[in-house]
């Protein structure tokens, strides 16, 4: 009986290690991050846009987390463009979505979105994009500076590595 129960004891703990050892791997997350390089391209091929519109803009790129990759600030831009991109850049990436959808929930007065915009971070104004490798969300860039014309511009950075985020 002894050597029964000692069977036993060791094949639960031999199932017991599979088990922990095959969820430990099914934890594990897969992701794509975008590289500075291409964060450099968004964000300069954004400022060149506005300022072939005539418009001194700030834009910025933050990755997956919300960290800051490049912040470029153009010759003339206004102090606070600076701010304002990168929180669009946030918030584009936070909510997966451009800030103009954004904004538009914001002005309908949807509850969910008026206690959101209390977040540090967190702007309701357009000009920001979710950076997007297929439907993953790697990062968000935001320009702030060109009234109306900040999401064009934007579109016109990210269309700059379109080839790069497939």
């Amino acid at each position: 009986m002894a050597a029964s129960v000692k069977r036993n004891i060791a094949r639960i703990g031999i199932v017991s290690v599979w088990l922990l050892t095959g969820q430990a791997r099914a934890e594990l997350l897969t992701h794509h991050d975008l590289p500075y390089t291409t964060a450099l391209t968004i964000a300069q091929g954004t400022i060149e846009s506005c300022g072939a519109k005539g418009y001194a803009v700030s834009a910025v790129v933050v990755d997956r987390a919300g960290a800051t990759i490049v912040a470029i600030r153009a010759d003339n831009a206004s102090p606070h463009t600076m701010e304002n991109a990168r929180r669009k850049a946030y918030t584009a990436m936070s909510f997966r979505t451009s800030t103009t959808d954004y904004a538009k929930r914001f002005a309908d007065n949807n509850p969910v979105v008026r206690q959101q915009v209390t977040l540090p971070n967190v702007i309701a104004i357009p000009g920001g994009l979710p950076i997007k490798v297929g439907d993953e969300v790697v990062g968000g860039v935001g320009t702030s500076g060109s009234p109306g014309v900040d999401e064009p511009c934007v579109q016109a950075g990210l269309d700059k590595v379109a080839d790069q985020l497939r």
